[in-house]
């Protein structure tokens, strides 16, 4: 069964049209790529996924539902997580801060909560360090949680921002060029991640990847 399904998707800036007529289906517990040349609309397609960009046209099912009018937060609450090609950290905060960021979509508390410091509100921030700290132990950067994300390696900046998509608890996580700036032997390490994740975790994931060798191995 289809966790994804993109119907006729069309997309168009300015009347150049960037996706024409795009359909195809993600199945549930599968890894699948979306591969093409440089300016071929594949980040606009992520871009539709999560809400940033209003197609012209079509449906976006997913887990069953439409969600093309959805604003992107609730697209990620829904289940859907993405990283970026270009680093998007914040680079003063530490690794475990830039972790719990992105738990933001799923805490209850609210504001008021927050300023009083209720029984909920602890309870809360305890499971967010709690989940936060699991992904990155899963990506293998616990030990560096203290650090600030600035002076990590870029390939261990990258695993900081898997680990943070990872703890919007997503169904289906979206990896645009993961492999983008990373060494051979650092590739070798995220083809093992980007299956453990499938195996390990049941995400269904959507990559973007120029590497067909990493491709061929994952997909």
């Amino acid at each position: 069964m289809a966790l994804l399904d993109v119907k006729n998707l069309v997309l168009s800036f300015s009347g150049l049209q960037v996706i024409r007529d795009l359909s195809f289906r993600v199945e549930r517990g599968t890894i699948a790529s979306l591969i093409g040349p440089n300016g071929a609309g594949k980040t606009s397609v992520f871009n539709c996924l999560t809400g940033f960009y209003r197609p012209g046209s079509g449906d976006i099912d997913f887990n069953g539902h439409s969600i093309l009018r959805r604003k992107p937060h609730r697209i990620t609450r829904a289940g859907m997580a993405r990283t970026f090609q270009n680093l998007r950290l914040f680079k003063s905060m530490t690794v475990l801060e830039n972790v719990m960021s992105g738990m933001h979509c799923r805490t209850s508390a609210g504001a008021l909560g927050a300023i009083l410091k209720t029984g909920s509100q602890k309870k809360e921030e305890e499971l967010i360090t709690s989940v936060s700290e699991e992904c990155l132990a899963f990506v293998g950067l616990l030990e560096q949680k203290d650090r600030r994300a600035e002076t990590l390696p870029y390939g261990d900046q990258r695993r900081v921002e898997w680990a943070r998509a990872l703890a919007t608890r997503p169904r289906q996580l979206l990896f645009d060029e993961p492999a983008a700036g990373l060494n051979h032997d650092k590739k070798k390490d995220l083809i093992a991640l980007i299956l453990r994740i499938r195996d390990e975790l049941g995400i269904t994931i959507l990559l973007i990847e120029h590497d067909m060798g990493l491709v061929m191995k994952v997909s």
